[in-house]
């Protein structure tokens, strides 16, 4: 049988690639369908985020007592219980977190957030402070917002020039943690993929753009200049037009 299988391949090759080439087609034609019925490629460009911000969010679980179960962040913190107050200088993004599960969303160009937030907690701060964006000041702005023995947790602050200062008693007299979280937990990345797959988390309503691979430029672009409405920005290569 095996000196029939050889003597056909060394005989008729091209006929033989012909044949594998048709199989692999057929396999990956396959893959797709069942793939697709599970997630589409737009969602499964979350993955890696929604790693890191399980992980952040698993901190949050910590700090806040609870064992239920950016906006992927909002999402994911509004599961673990905790009263949710988000800030952004756009007004579209603020309404955005209020549909992601934020009770209240703060513009700090218009309002005093530190003094918003004391008024939430009867004076006391927030228990926990995820800093989800890098700007002058935004740490300084975090550590006014948190009670004294309270979590600030670093999540966008990635830059090697970047440079944070705070002054003594605000972490010690204060007994703040300041940290950061970056990479995604391999522990965390069963949960994430459950998270995007199964819909739980509306990853889809943070798509804001879908462009063809022809206006690969113009989503550079977009990314580096975005505007009021753009949030997450997917180049889909199948698309021409």
């Amino acid at each position: 049988m095996l000196s029939r299988i050889i003597d056909f391949s060394t005989s008729r090759p091209k006929r033989v690639i012909a044949l594998w080439f048709a199989a692999a087609l057929a396999l990956a034609w396959i893959g797709a369908s069942f793939g697709y019925k599970v997630v589409t490629d737009d969602t499964a460009q979350f993955l890696p985020k929604s790693s890191e911000s399980a992980q952040a969010v698993d901190f949050a679980r910590t700090a806040f007592g609870q064992q239920k179960g950016t906006q992927t962040v909002t999402m994911l913190v509004k599961r673990t219980g905790a009263t949710l107050a988000t800030t952004d200088t756009i007004e579209s993004r603020l309404e955005l977190a209020k549909r992601c599960g934020a009770e209240f969303a703060f513009n700090p160009a218009a309002l005093d957030i530190s003094s918003e937030v004391k008024l939430l907690t009867a004076g006391r701060g927030a228990d926990l402070v995820i800093v989800a964006a890098s700007v002058p000041g935004i740490i300084d702005q975090a550590i006014a917002c948190s009670r004294p023995g309270s979590r600030i947790l670093l999540f966008a602050q990635t830059s090697a020039t970047e440079r944070i200062e705070a002054t003594g008693a605000d972490i010690c007299v204060g007994e703040r943690t300041l940290f950061g979280c970056y990479s995604a937990s391999i522990d965390l990345q069963a949960e994430s993929a459950r998270l995007v797959f199964s819909g739980e988390i509306p990853v889809d309503e943070l798509i804001s753009h879908r462009l063809p691979l022809v206006k690969i430029c113009s989503g550079f672009d977009l990314a580096l200049h975005p505007g009021p409405k753009s949030l997450k920005i997917i180049v889909q290569p199948q698309r021409w037009s």
